[in-house]
């Protein structure tokens, strides 16, 4: 069974910098692509960033050149560099498959909050 767990959210000013980190168990990962998702209060989840097996990212326009997808195929582990941002950033960050993430496999995410 796959598991998904999130961390590196927190608490950053505007302008800030976070990385996220996405650890998963099982040899499923290596074989899929992964995305980083984020829900705000009262919004609908949106896609942040994808990356293919081999790497590929792929970006919404909106969010292009402020994050950067990575992973490490080794350790199972999907990474999110935030730079530059915004209080509209602030939202519940989560790893799942892309670009159709499973029901099954949602975690409980990990908080980012952008506020002075």
């Amino acid at each position: 069974q796959v598991q998904l767990v999130e961390s590196g959210g927190g608490l950053v000013q505007p302008g800030g910098s976070l990385r996220l980190s996405c650890a998963a168990s099982g040899s499923i990962f290596r074989i899929n692509a992964m995305g980083w998702y984020r829900q705000a209060p009262g919004k609908q989840r949106e896609l942040v960033a994808g990356i293919s097996v081999g790497g590929r990212p792929n970006y919404p326009e909106s969010l292009q050149g402020r994050f950067t997808i990575s992973r490490d195929n080794i350790k199972n582990t999907v990474y999110l560099q935030m730079n530059s941002l915004k209080p509209d950033d602030t939202a519940v960050y989560y790893c799942n498959f892309y670009p159709t993430p499973s029901g099954l496999y949602w975690g409980q995410g990990t908080q980012v909050t952008v506020s002075s």
